[in-house]
């Protein structure tokens, strides 16, 4: 029995990581269904687990490779955002954020040191903030 689905699926695309996604989302869809009295939930499901199964099934690789690339730095750009946020906001109590008015880079200077020129490490522009 394993032969047969190891020959089935040779030349197919498999599951990654966006398939892996598209699983449990289905199966929080699936849940959620089961509370909610509204049938579009399941329905979701449904079709979220038709197109996993496409992908899965599918012959053509380099497209599903591409999908998966795309879907993967989106999830590494949204994790970076995120970090950046928790960052920025474990530093606010000792830090205050300005923006360049040139070049808009984010500058971090200390707070509670009353009237200060600010240079910008990027553009080297000069301007007075109150920290």
């Amino acid at each position: 029995m394993k032969e047969k689905v190891q020959r089935f699926m040779t030349g197919r695309y498999g599951f990654d990581e966006l398939s892996k996604v598209c699983l449990v989302a289905t199966i929080t869809l699936m849940a959620v269904s089961m509370f909610v009295r509204n049938q579009i939930p399941y329905l979701l499901a449904l079709l979220l687990l038709v197109y996993c199964y496409i992908r899965a099934f599918s012959r053509k690789t380099e497209k599903r490779r591409q999908e998966n690339q795309r879907f993967l730095s989106l999830r590494y750009r949204a994790v970076v955002k995120w970090n950046t946020y928790k960052n920025h906001r474990a530093q606010k109590k000792i830090y205050r954020f300005y923006k360049c008015p040139q070049c808009r880079q984010k500058v971090r200077v200390p707070k509670g040191k009353g009237k200060i020129c600010i240079t910008c490490p990027k553009c080297r522009a000069e301007f007075v903030k109150n920290s």
